[in-house]
């Protein structure tokens, strides 16, 4: 289940409530004042990478993110 993040429009509190996204919004209250009345925040999310950080021990390694114009190689220039 899905981690959802709200603020509730009473009290200005940001809470968060795990539950499925199919849940009605109706029975989603606030944990401090009790109030159902909210708004839905876009939460960041944060991934991992997993791997070696020895395959490029001084940082000189360039990333590749894939699409645009790679080491300058590219139609618009």
């Amino acid at each position: 289940m899905p981690i959802f993040e709200y603020q509730c429009k009473e009290c200005n509190l940001k809470y968060e409530i795990l539950h499925k996204s199919s849940e009605k919004q109706e029975d989603i209250i606030c944990p401090d004042c009790h109030s159902g009345k909210h708004i839905k925040l876009i939460s960041n999310f944060s991934t991992s990478v997993s791997g070696s950080s020895d395959s490029c021990p001084d940082g000189s390694c360039s990333m590749n993110y894939g699409g645009g114009c790679q080491g300058g190689r590219c139609s618009f220039n």
